[in-house]
């Protein structure tokens, strides 16, 4: 693509909290802490990627945005525009929260936008799903909101995405502490009794419908049989802490693969909030109010907002970057 005829695009991508308890590997959420990436002239700067925020990452063709950028123009057959990305990320790494797959999908979503092929979310679901591994992180980063991910008989991946119930906030308990998710990966049992396997799924239709607002929430029922308790085993202050909400009556659970542990409390309860901050400065997290991004990656151009169409709107990435 001759470079004259590049169009640039902002794209904002939000972070997610995957697994939500007993879903592993199924269930997300998409939290609006978010990742910002513009397109540029690649002559406005020396490196590929610019960061303007204090975050370890790649600045040249390594970076994890660029590669799958790249990836989606190796798979439609396109050639690569020679461009610059700037890049802002309100998603700390390796805390649980996302960073990884909303890298990849702002890659994915830029590219789309700036090659102009004709392809829908579904689709780059499923390239970010390749890229990552898991649909769980990438499917709520583009689509937003909640999202159930599974795969059917013949082993295609089937998606579905819900708005989860006003009546709850998300919460997070970001500790500054890293977590490696290949690390917290490699502690996992390599089976379950089948007593626990029919627990976890019985616990899994509960917390979902609880998210959606089908019935409340079930503290004691929103822990993980599978992924929680040999992840916990290594990061005990992460135990420790979903354990005293959990005793709280707080509907938690670890957020991916941790350390961040996420929550859902009922929506203008300010006094719980007051609670839950005192809880984080005796457990050393810094405690984050969310609330849930229900419009999932979005991409503006140049000339126009992705939401009105027109200049102006309050609601642009780009005012952002």
């Amino acid at each position: 693509m001759d470079v004259s005829e590049v169009r640039h695009h902002t794209v904002q991508v939000p972070a997610t909290t995957a697994n939500v308890g007993a879903g592993f590997d199924s269930f997300g959420l998409a939290l609006d802490r978010h990742l910002l990436v513009r397109s540029v002239p690649r002559d406005q700067q020396d490196d590929r990627v610019e960061v303007l925020d204090d975050v370890d990452v790649p600045s040249d063709d390594d970076n994890l945005i660029w590669r799958s950028f790249v990836a989606f123009c190796t798979r439609h057959d396109v050639e690569v525009p020679d461009i610059g990305l700037v890049v802002r990320s309100e998603i700390p790494l390796e805390r649980g929260l996302g960073s990884s797959s909303s890298a990849i999908v702002a890659g994915l979503t830029l590219a789309r936008e700036i090659t102009g092929v004709r392809t829908g979310d579904r689709e780059v679901v499923a390239l970010a799903t390749e890229l990552e591994g898991h649909p769980d992180n990438v499917a709520p980063a583009v689509l937003g909101g909640l999202v159930a991910c599974a795969r059917d008989d013949d082993g295609i991946l089937v998606i579905r995405r819900v708005n989860p119930t006003p009546a709850l906030r998300p919460v997070l308990f970001i500790p500054e502490l890293r977590q490696s998710t290949k690390a917290a990966r490699a502690v996992l049992p390599a089976s379950l009794p089948r007593e626990d396997v029919a627990s976890q799924a019985a616990r899994a239709g509960h917390v979902l419908a609880a998210l959606v607002g089908t019935w409340p929430a079930a503290p004691a029922l929103g822990g993980d049989l599978l992924h929680e308790p040999s992840r916990l085993e290594v990061m005990p202050a992460a135990g420790a802490l979903l354990a005293a909400l959990r005793g709280r009556g707080v509907h938690a659970w670890l957020s991916g693969a941790g350390p961040t542990i996420a929550g859902a409390v009922p929506a203008g309860h300010e006094g719980a909030l007051e609670e839950l901050s005192a809880l984080a400065d005796a457990h050393e997290v810094a405690l984050v109010p969310s609330t849930f991004d229900l419009s999932g990656a979005r991409g503006c151009s140049e000339c126009g907002c992705g939401l009105s169409g027109a200049e102006g709107c309050p609601h642009c990435p780009r005012r952002r970057l």
